[in-house]
């Protein structure tokens, strides 16, 4: 009996480990309230260059909150968090929000333009690689999100599909809006790509 238990565990956690090792399909893996404050570690900066060739750094964006994005074109609970993250750049950037898409699509611009325009997204994409993913502690499930609050430390981090309400509630709360019951935390770091 135990070793047949031991075998279902074995067998329930491999199952696990690879319906999570691409692009998760269940509420997030990791989703609760915001870090606080005084335990949010700074997210490093990195430079990218976006669809339109232009050069960037996530430091550019201190004094804002970040919703940072890594994405594919492949990724099905991507497609349904875009739409979103579209409403919440046009909704938000005046306030001092913004949204980074990362892209981790291994084809690279090919697929990843023609998407952003079909999709009519309004807010900055870029390429990502494994070295920035192996920075942000590993994204090892799409989407993965990091919300960075206005001192550039990471305040959340979502793994898998979360609600839109989760989003933005903490976007909200980043912003000194009322304390919500939203989305977990998990520390991150963040690269220096070309």
């Amino acid at each position: 009996m135990k070793n047949r238990l031991a075998g279902a565990v074995l067998v329930a956690g491999i199952s696990l480990a690879a319906g999570l090792g691409s692009c998760a399909n269940m509420r997030s893996v990791s989703a609760a309230a915001l870090k606080p404050a005084k335990d949010r570690k700074a997210a490093p900066d990195f430079t990218l260059k976006d669809a339109l060739g232009r050069t960037f750094k996530l430091s550019e964006y201190k004094g804002k909150v970040v919703l940072l994005n890594f994405w594919a074109t492949w990724c099905g609970p991507c497609k349904i968090e875009i739409p979103w993250f579209i409403e919440f750049e046009q909704k938000y950037k005046d306030k001092g929000f913004a949204v980074l898409g990362v892209s981790m699509d291994e084809e690279g611009w090919e697929v990843v333009r023609p998407y952003i325009e079909k999709s009519k997204v309004n807010y900055r994409i870029a390429i990502g690689n494994d070295e920035m993913a192996q920075l942000y502690g590993g994204v090892d499930s799409l989407p993965t999100s990091f919300l960075v609050d206005k001192e550039g430390r990471v305040a959340s981090v979502h793994v898998g599909l979360v609600s839109k309400s989760d989003y933005e509630n903490e976007i909200n709360e980043l912003f000194g809006a009322k304390k919500s019951h939203a989305g977990t935390v998990i520390p991150a770091v963040v690269l220096g790509a070309n």
